[in-house]
């Protein structure tokens, strides 16, 4: 008879062992990966009508991990993208379950053999330059957290970093002496440099001069001196998006987002004639190949291309039929 395996242990074992141990990943993956247990967690009560330190691993089975899956895209609104994250997540946990419990490596194949859901990749987003002006604009510089919006805002699209990079960031790792840049850890636990243009050195230069909160380590804190959340941030960029649709009427519908910021900076760079290499490097990308999106992104660029073409010359004419019949068709 085949010993019943509690789930809470293993569980436990993945993040603490695992992830954080062996693998020391970012807490932005710790908190990504918890998320998703969470979610999936509460689903699985009321499925199984169990609570989840009661759950056996065994339970936990192909089946009910794309009913999961579904449940996230139809009824919670889950784009495809984010609930292949999910799956990524589930994922993860097998393969560590594989090797603690390999009895039960049938049930663990079927749940990795789980594809992620091809979707429709979409060109890339960004603002324009008057789009920009108008963003950076909006904050009310005349109080704390309008001089701290627009400093996060002016940082973040000179600089592309990504939403927990910006968060992340603490008053140390800005040097605004000669060389100016903003030293932070990046996705893969990378180490990187951005360098800081003048107009932004002189912006953080008056922020950090402003008083310090709790142990002033944050770079851009909250009202308590602690690290923004990922909903105050979306909070702060919908407000001031908002306030600058109403100078800049092409920002109204725009979801204004850090990774948008991000996408804006990188095609500035492309326009600017930056080589592929540069931009991957600046913005922390694996590959040169992930820089090839921004290629797609822009018209002007391909109309510029177009216009360095000769184009073919044809003689304009109209289709003559040459049989009475296909005249006939022709005209229908």
């Amino acid at each position: 008879m085949t010993a019943i395996s509690s789930l809470a242990p293993l569980l436990q074992g993945f993040f603490t062992q695992r992830l954080m141990q062996q693998r020391q990943v970012s807490p932005h993956t710790i908190t990504s990966y918890r998320d998703t247990f969470r979610q999936f967690l509460k689903f699985t009560q009321q499925r199984l009508r169990k609570p989840p330190s009661a759950l056996s691993f065994e339970e936990i089975d192909a089946p009910l991990v794309v009913r999961f899956l579904d449940h996230l895209e139809k009824h919670q609104g889950l784009s495809v993208r984010s609930r292949n994250l999910r799956l990524t997540a589930i994922h993860s946990f097998f393969r560590y379950a594989a090797f603690e419990l390999p009895t039960c490596s049938a049930q663990i194949q079927r749940v990795l053999a789980i594809p992620s859901k091809r979707f429709t990749r979409k060109l890339v987003r960004f603002l324009t330059r008057q789009e920009v002006d108008a963003l950076l604009a909006a904050p009310d510089r005349r109080t704390w957290f309008g001089r701290r919006d627009h400093a996060f805002m002016l940082m973040a699209v000179q600089t592309g970093l990504r939403l927990s990079e910006i968060t992340w960031a603490k008053r140390e790792d800005v040097v605004l002496a000669t060389g100016a840049h903003v030293r932070i850890i990046g996705k893969g636990r990378k180490e990187r440099c951005t360098p800081l243009a003048k107009p932004t050195v002189a912006v953080l230069s008056a922020w950090l001069r402003e008083a310090k909160k709790d142990d002033g380590r944050v770079l851009f804190p909250n009202a308590k001196g602690e690290r923004l959340s990922v909903h105050g941030v979306q909070y702060m960029l919908n407000k001031h998006s908002t306030s600058a649709a109403r100078v800049c009427p092409l920002l109204k519908g725009k979801r204004v987002t850090v990774h948008l910021l991000r996408h804006t900076m990188a095609m500035e760079l492309l326009q600017a004639g930056v080589d592929r290499a540069v931009i991957a490097l600046w913005l922390g990308h694996e590959s040169v190949e992930t820089t090839q999106i921004y290629l797609e992104a822009t018209l002007a660029m391909k109309e510029q291309a177009l216009a360095r073409t000769s184009p073919p010359h044809g003689t304009p004419g109209r289709y003559r039929p040459g049989d009475q019949l296909l005249s006939f068709l022709n005209n229908l």
